[in-house]
């Protein structure tokens, strides 16, 4: 198989807190949704809500998935998430290296179930 890049997408979730983002990003991996979910925060969001202006401390998820993956990925967010109108958008990817992206597809194959390993990281020496 030799997947491009245009087959996945980065999805972008935010989420209430620590927790609840950790529990997000644990069913999307382990249920195949998604091969690595990034998670950032806190940070501070700013949005109109019912006429409001918020500011709020969130966490941002940064998933790696298929871009095929992406109904099932938003059906099980909104069943984890807390948020009424929880963020759930995605970006295709333009471009990416062959080695991960052939991991991404490895792993997130709904066929396969089995540990896949992730590409190791160079470490550089000093």
């Amino acid at each position: 198989m030799n997947p491009a890049a245009r087959d996945f997408s980065i999805v972008f979730v935010m989420a209430a807190d620590e927790a609840e983002s950790g529990r997000i990003a644990q069913a999307l991996v382990e249920e195949g949704l998604a091969a690595c979910v990034n998670i950032v925060g806190p940070v501070r969001s700013v949005y109109r809500w019912r006429g409001e202006i918020e500011n709020a401390r969130e966490y941002m998820l940064g998933v790696k998935a298929p871009g095929g993956h992406f109904s099932r990925l938003e059906r099980r967010v909104r069943e984890l998430h807390s948020y009424e109108v929880p963020e759930i958008v995605a970006i295709r990817l333009a471009a990416g290296s062959k080695p991960y992206l052939g991991w991404l597809a490895e792993s997130t194959s709904l066929t396969q179930r089995s540990p896949s390993r992730r590409p190791r990281r160079r470490t550089l020496r000093t």
